[in-house]
């Protein structure tokens, strides 16, 4: 696993000694989302004593975010030390200029592309392959090669996790079995609306004699002529007077009593009998079982000790981490915002959720730090979902001017405060796993700041003569930009901050003249986004329209959307307009749970960096890091870097 130390590396690892203390040892903990203002209030408050600690003894400044400020772009810069002219991450969403389809832009995964066809069976002819989409080196890799022991546990955008000698488990971007962000099922006898929805599957069931009958669903079986869905049956007995269920799936009972988790379940799909199986886990929470069933189900994830998908490196890492605590959440967003988005889960159902997640993360994070503290020299990175996550969920519970703030909120009002201090735990745990000559950072991608406004992009497009639809095309039919007549639309918007010029050349049918017309055009759409005023506040809604030519640097920049449109505090583009859909106004109240945000103007939602050692560079960044790590072990930065190491002539 450990690459050999060559002797000129020892002798320059020799020499960043004697700046940086012998043998480098950098521990640095992603708190995703994590707010300067947040922090200073939880800190004033006094419920923060480890982040104290670690600012007394070294530093604490805000740390510049990406352009827009979304994980997926934001971790890249983190990874790369490139923008994203550089690494290629714009957005959540990406769209084909040939056929202007959207697509996810971490990942893509390719199924085999021929088959050998025997009666109702398929059988492959070659491989499929998951693509990582990101660009450039991780900073990860060059440490590997110079036999640096690194541990990069869940950082985003890393799935498939890149193939080096390090261990490495992916995060945000792994899918679960079914190849999706994370679809949960809810089991009701008692169902109110539609079966299908964003994120999750209602599956009506029927009560006879106290015993439920039905089935858990697992991936399409390729294997099969018309790709049928594979299942797993499995029964439930109700005792509704205990309040208590029996359940019995693949040989395995278990007994669950209102409000309580199963343990983790490996399940086990056939696809060709004796053959070819694909292995998932998953965990079962009963809600309730008076008047109605009420049963979850999480998403079945990723088998960690049998990964059907690569997941970690070496690809042992997973399964030794489950041998070690069991199996465990591997899609890459665990915590469950689409069910409590779709009213399955309360926020007493969430908090639940979220809490069992950040459970097992701080036990994982014991468990790295027990190995991390055995070494003499050394780097490991170690990710918490918990504070974004929270964030975008129970902002209204805090605030009382979102549109979503109530009296069911405010029981919640300080859950965020809980998480902030679970972060401080975890930071204390790892403070009493490290010597003096460790450097240890905790960081995060980007702030928080409310979210109360949606604006509909695609519609003051319309409205402005920007888009156009066909003839006899109401806006309301038009989904993922079917609709849109491109003979006389000049600009478009798809994805969440991204907006692009119809442009001759690259887009199939473009009608804006890269030579002619492309310039005044950009400057007529920044001066005209930029004066946009919501009627219902008065206040603008767009801080700045980035144009990506000015702000980006490096071979991807001619892919990039050609304006990134950055919202001031409060506002946000809509999920609609990132669709590729035209709603029928331009702004709206978000009405959504998910109700605080941080794709918005990057100085609006700068992240932090807590570190015991003098920041030198007075204005840290994201893509600083790449380069300081690098350096601290005696590297120099790579040529393509553009940040700069933040401890540098201390």
């Amino acid at each position: 696993m450990k690459a050999r130390v060559t002797v000129p590396l020892l002798a320059i690892l020799a020499l960043a000694g004697m700046v940086y203390g012998a043998a480098p040892k950098v521990l640095c903990i992603g708190f995703d989302g994590m707010d300067p203002k947040l922090l200073d209030r939880y800190r004033a408050e006094g419920v923060m004593p480890n982040f104290d600690r670690l600012i007394a003894e070294g530093d604490y400044k805000t740390l510049g975010t990406a352009i827009p400020p979304q994980s997926p772009v934001a971790w890249s810069n983190f990874i790369t030390g490139m923008n994203p002219g550089g690494h290629g991450i714009f957005d959540f969403i990406h769209r084909d200029p040939e056929t202007l389809m959207p697509y996810l832009s971490a990942a893509q995964a390719m199924a085999p592309q021929r088959w050998w066809k025997v009666g109702g069976w398929k059988l492959p002819r070659g491989s499929g392959e998951v693509l990582n989409l990101r660009q450039g080196l991780a900073f990860w890799e060059p440490l590997a090669e110079a036999g640096i022991d690194v541990t990069i546990f869940k950082v985003p955008s890393n799935f498939p996790p890149v193939d080096c000698e390090v261990h490495s488990l992916s995060g945000m971007g792994t899918p679960d079995i079914l190849g999706t962000y994370g679809i949960f099922t809810y089991y009701t006898d008692a169902p109110t609306g539609e079966t299908e929805l964003s994120g999750g599957r209602v599956v009506p069931v029927l009560v006879r004699r106290g015993r439920v009958e039905t089935e858990l669903f697992g991936p399409v079986n390729s294997y099969r002529a018309g790709d049928p869905e594979t299942t797993i049956p499995f029964s439930v007995v109700l005792d509704r007077q205990r309040g208590e269920a029996l359940c019995e799936v693949q040989g395995t009972r278990f007994l669950l009593r209102e409000g309580e988790w199963s343990a983790w379940l490996t399940l086990d799909f056939e696809l060709v009998p004796l053959l070819k199986s694909v292995s998932g886990v998953c965990r079962f929470y009963l809600m309730e079982t008076s008047p109605a069933l009420r049963l979850y189900v999480t998403p079945i994830n990723i088998d960690p000790a049998n990964p059907e998908m690569p997941i970690s490196t070496p690809g042992h890492y997973s399964r030794d981490l489950a041998r070690a605590l069991g199996p465990y959440y591997t899609q890459g967003l665990p915590d469950d915002t689409k069910a409590l988005e779709e009213r399955v889960f309360g926020d007493d159902d969430y908090v639940s959720q979220s809490s069992e997640v950040l459970a097992e993360r701080t036990a994982q994070f014991a468990h790295e730090l027990e190995r991390f503290a055995a070494l003499d020299s050394g780097l490991l990175f170690f990710y918490y979902n918990s504070p974004d996550q929270t964030c975008h969920t129970f902002w209204r519970n805090m605030d009382p001017d979102s549109p979503m703030h109530d009296a069911e909120a405010e029981r919640h009002e300080h859950r965020i405060r809980e998480v902030y201090q679970a972060c401080d735990a975890a930071l204390g745990l790892a403070l009493e796993h490290v010597d003096d000559r460790t450097l240890v950072l905790a960081i995060s991608d980007h702030g928080f700041a409310p979210y109360h406004r949606s604006f509909h992009v695609n519609r003051w497009l319309l409205d402005n003569g920007y888009l156009n639809l066909r003839t006899g095309v109401d806006p309301s039919e038009v989904e993922y930009l079917a609709g849109i007549d491109w003979r006389r639309t000049r600009a478009y918007a798809i994805g969440i901050n991204g907006l692009y010029l119809n442009l001759r050349g690259r887009e199939r049918r473009g009608t804006v003249d890269p030579r002619r017309e492309r310039e005044e055009l950009l400057r007529e759409l920044e001066e005209k986004l930029e004066a946009v005023t919501d009627p219902l506040t008065g206040k603008r809604a767009i801080k700045y329209a980035y144009r990506t030519d000015e702000i980006y640097s490096g071979p991807q920049t001619a892919s990039a959307p050609d304006i990134i449109l950055g919202y001031y505090a409060g506002f946000r583009g809509s999920n609609e307009s990132a669709l590729g859909e035209v709603p029928g106004t331009v702004f709206a109240d978000n009405m959504m749970k998910w109700s605080g945000d941080h794709c918005m103007a990057a100085d609006e939602v700068p992240g932090v960096i807590v570190t015991n050692r003098r920041i030198t560079k007075d204005d840290p960044e994201l893509l600083d890091l790449a380069p300081t790590f690098l350096s601290l072990f005696g590297l120099e930065p790579l040529p393509e870097m553009v940040g700069r190491p933040i401890f540098e002539g201390e």
